[in-house]
């Protein structure tokens, strides 16, 4: 397994079909008043980041992080296909965004994911992650976890 993780254009085929199976992944378990994805258009906006992970070419995961404000993101789109799952690629997938994010001054990085989805809630909560309130512009759903990290806290992400 050779997985290189870059920022590459929305835009490609198999990112496009990527995107697709998440789609269809979070249409399969929550209803769409709370699945708060992002389409084509904004990842593609100057504010918004989007690394893929490729093994060997293959591309097996994405994720990306934009802009909130002066010193915040938000972690979107993130995804690693049932394939690749369980390999490390989301954690690695996260530590990019991350790094990435503290580069571009960002101290405080925010997401949202859903509580069907124990695996994610997992690789967030062993990465320092915390659960919050429901964070501008989301408003409190049932369904939807908040979580934030500090990412200026001196504390290494582990890798």
């Amino acid at each position: 397994m050779v997985i290189v993780i870059q920022i590459e254009p929305a835009r490609q085929d198999d990112v496009l079909e990527l995107i697709a199976a998440s789609d269809a992944y979070m249409a399969s378990l929550y209803p769409a008043e709370s699945n708060h994805m992002i389409d084509i258009d904004e990842l593609e906006r100057a504010d918004f980041r989007l690394f893929v992970a490729r093994d060997n070419g293959k591309l097996v995961g994405c994720g990306g992080w934009k802009k909130t404000g002066q010193d915040t993101a938000e972690i979107k789109r993130m995804f690693v296909s049932p394939s690749a799952r369980g390999s490390g690629i989301g954690r690695r997938l996260l530590h990019a965004i991350e790094a990435d994010a503290l580069a571009a001054g960002i101290q405080l990085i925010q997401l949202e994911t859903g509580v069907s989805q124990p695996e994610a809630l997992g690789l967030y909560r062993r990465q320092g992650y915390h659960e919050r309130e429901a964070f501008p512009p989301y408003a409190a759903d049932p369904l939807s976890v908040f979580m934030e990290r500090q990412l200026s806290d001196g504390k290494p992400n582990n890798p």
